[in-house]
């Protein structure tokens, strides 16, 4: 199952890290403090829907563009019956912080998204949308 608090939280995530700007930058042009920010980056804590607009302001984006971001990767997880299925270890390119060397495969392309998953533990499952057009970003959320 794939949270929306985490995918919200990974596409704002993503967006501010796109622009090289800090958790202190856009907390305070959002008005919200910093701790809170990160726990909604980090998929702790659910946004209200005016908090959400406000960070979305602060970030130069519009609300429906994130929206929608976060509406093609859950709709794009819904169409994946393995995503929780354990995967074939393979080496790992980077160091994993909870010390497990999980593997990476690619689930599906359809030509204008590729989708990969990560099996960071038994129960815990890091999904990856990649849009073929270099100018879209990337959104990664985990389940």
């Amino acid at each position: 199952m794939v949270l929306l608090r985490r995918v919200i939280g990974d596409a704002l995530r993503a967006r501010r890290q796109g622009q090289h700007r800090t958790l202190r930058e856009v907390s305070t042009a959002a008005n919200v403090s910093l701790g809170y920010l990160s726990e909604i980056e980090r998929g702790q804590k659910e946004p209200s829907s005016e908090l959400l607009a406000a960070i979305c302001d602060a970030l130069g984006a519009r609300l429906s563009e994130l929206l929608r971001e976060v509406s093609d990767t859950v709709a794009l997880a819904e169409q994946m019956p393995g995503v929780l299925v354990p995967v074939q270890d393979e080496p790992a390119t980077a160091p994993v912080r909870k010390a497990t060397n999980r593997g990476v495969r690619q689930v599906t392309s359809d030509g204008k998204v590729a989708v990969q998953v990560r099996q960071d533990s038994p129960l815990k499952a890091t999904l990856r949308s990649t849009r073929v057009r270099p100018s879209d970003r990337d959104v990664v959320c985990a389940a």
